[in-house]
């Protein structure tokens, strides 16, 4: 059962990673490329939760905290990077 989970999983996030790298080189405009880049970097913390999970250890806690917390300052960073531009 947990090689079947896996293997599912593995594919999910092999699909969205994808998807997301898709329209990080497709985008048309700085905002659609930034958030594209931030669900491929929440595609990675699901990836990295979800192996963690499977697996069951909680050694990757701080590369998750990190991820998340480089995620979250990168995005607002760009979003004011973009208001100061528009105005």
């Amino acid at each position: 059962m947990t090689v079947f989970l896996a293997t599912v999983l593995t594919v999910l996030f092999s699909v969205t990673a994808l998807l997301a790298l898709a329209r990080l080189y497709r985008g048309p405009s700085l905002l659609d490329r930034v958030v594209a880049a931030d669900v491929l970097l929440n595609t990675m913390v699901g990836a990295v939760g979800a192996e963690a999970a499977v697996n069951r250890h909680a050694s990757t806690l701080p590369v998750l905290v990190v991820l998340s917390l480089l995620g979250f300052v990168g995005a607002v960073a760009v979003v004011r990077f973009a208001v100061r531009e528009e105005s």
